[in-house]
């Protein structure tokens, strides 16, 4: 068994966004940057998903050496990460080379990206900004 990868949310943020991806972070990291005194193990995106973004997501989870994160294989499992797969999941649960990473394209109670990403708040995340990864207007993609 492989140990576990320590948690690298910049690292994992610097990937999506040298390949472009548009994506809104959610979740516990959000939460945290929202003032929230609790903790995450975990980096979870809502991509938009086009397939030009797809792509670029897929291109990234590569880079980042995802799997499929399951209790069953501490090393996780290999899945085709292609643009294609990508189009046919609504939650995906990885393990990468950074920590754990999660992909949920319809967050509960939202329509997904498009719904979510009008109301982005911006953040410099050690000169990361997610938001300008994909050219900073959430309308250019609506």
């Amino acid at each position: 068994m492989a140990p576990v990868p320590r948690f690298q949310p910049e690292e994992m943020l610097r990937a999506l966004n040298r390949h472009k991806v548009c994506y809104v972070l959610i979740g516990g990291l959000a939460a945290t940057l929202h003032g929230s005194p609790l903790r995450t193990g975990d980096a979870d995106i809502c991509p938009l998903r086009d397939a030009t973004n797809l792509e670029r997501l897929a291109l990234a989870l590569l880079e980042m050496r995802a799997r499929i994160r399951t209790a069953d294989a501490p090393d996780g499992v290999a899945f085709a990460c292609d643009a294609r797969f990508l189009a046919n999941v609504e939650l995906l649960n990885l393990t990468t080379c950074f920590g754990d990473f999660d992909l949920s394209f319809t967050p509960a109670g939202t329509a997904g990206y498009e719904d979510l990403a009008p109301n982005i708040e911006h953040y410099d995340l050690d000169g990361c900004n997610p938001f300008e990864a994909c050219g900073g207007s959430a309308q250019r993609h609506g």
